[in-house]
């Protein structure tokens, strides 16, 4: 099923129509009251779009810009200038060993990161940044809200094919800095400051190894919707509570950020699984750190919080180059404290979001 982030659908209207974020969100909300819940709000954007006359799909099928690449769509094409590279890593779980390439392309409408599983990741070693690549049978997947192009050995990747060109490459561009006292639903690419003043166990839940995507058990077996019944693979989710001094936010680090945050292995966070009470020293360690991360903002229904879902983690930093660039507080707030009958509940809920940001097992 093809998948537009509900903050993209907001942007093609207001591009469209010239209204505003309130006034969008509030015909979004209008139109979840009058369905009596019966859609999500990503749903009722649509309708809205589609009742306004806006076009939020450009372009489906044959050669894409990277713009028009959409979560799930398969046997996709596109051309783009390799940006970054990263260094090609052998792979291994209890059922699938083999290699995998990462890199990141980017053409006149925006960048993706591109990547390559099996024999196909060889060709990271005959790529420098700067050149062309054509991608013929990608798929797309979603790993923390990020749209990436996989490729696999049924695919085929051309460097510097004759007749292709790439544009003036769109820059990235760079994360806001927020407090988090001015984060907002929806918001994304916000990098925010602040230290932990909480941290929760990780929990730990089944995947496919295959895909990454998250399994469910079936009487007598683990079952992944593409790839069936299957021994799984794990996953996990790590909550901290970081304040600013304006406010303090729940911060959620799924895998490749929680193991950046800790400087641990994949291996060394299994070993929490089997033995949570070692745990206990790591999670101490974390209180008082003071850290940066870039990421999107969430909203808690229960609750009815904010909730900061991490893309990027820097541990380690000089508190006086970060503070440089902090701006002006605007208000300060009354200290919240978290009981334990919210925590419970909090992990309860947080199935759903699990559901909705596990990543690929990589």
């Amino acid at each position: 099923m093809l998948k537009i982030p509900l903050q993209d659908i907001i942007s093609k209207i207001k591009q469209s129509t010239g209204l505003s974020d309130s006034e969008i969100n509030k015909k979004i909300d209008d139109k979840l009251s009058q369905l009596s819940g019966l859609i999500s709000k990503e749903g009722a954007a649509h309708i809205i779009a589609n009742e306004l006359g806006v076009k939020i799909f450009e372009q489906t099928t044959g050669k894409l810009q990277i713009k028009n690449i959409l979560s799930g769509m398969r046997s996709v094409e596109t051309v783009g200038k390799v940006t970054k590279k990263f260094e090609l890593r052998n792979f291994q779980t209890e059922t699938r060993s083999g290699k995998v390439a990462n890199m990141i392309i980017a053409d006149e409408t925006g960048q993706i990161r591109l990547v390559l599983w099996g024999e196909i990741a060889e060709n990271l070693n005959k790529l420098n940044e700067g050149d062309i690549v054509k991608i013929i049978g990608g798929y797309v997947r979603e790993n923390q809200g990020r749209k990436e192009v996989h490729m696999n050995d049924r695919s085929n990747l051309m460097i510097n094919p004759e007749g292709e060109t790439v544009g003036q490459i769109k820059e990235y561009e760079k994360a806001q800095r927020k407090h988090l006292n001015e984060l907002a639903e929806g918001m994304e690419n916000v990098e925010v400051l602040g230290t932990i003043v909480q941290a929760f166990e990780p929990r730990f839940f089944e995947v496919c190894p295959e895909c990454g995507k998250r399994t469910k058990f079936d009487n007598t077996a683990y079952t992944c919707d593409v790839h069936g019944a299957i021994n799984p693979a794990f996953s996990y989710v790590l909550n901290a509570f970081l304040d600013d001094g304006t406010e303090n936010v729940r911060c959620v680090f799924f895998k490749n950020q929680a193991e950046r945050l800790l400087g641990k292995t994949y291996e060394e966070m299994l070993s929490y699984k089997e033995n949570p009470q070692k745990f206990e020293t790591i999670k101490n360690e974390l209180l008082g750190n003071f850290i940066k991360v870039i990421g999107r903002v969430n909203k808690n229904q229960m609750f009815d919080r904010l909730e900061f879902v991490s893309q990027l983690v820097f541990t380690n930093l000089d508190p006086s180059e970060e503070i440089k660039n902090i701006p002006e507080k605007k208000t300060t707030y009354k200290e919240q404290t978290v009981s334990s009958r919210e925590v419970e509940d909090n992990l309860q809920t947080e199935e759903e979001l699990i559901d909705s940001e596990v990543e690929k097992i990589n």
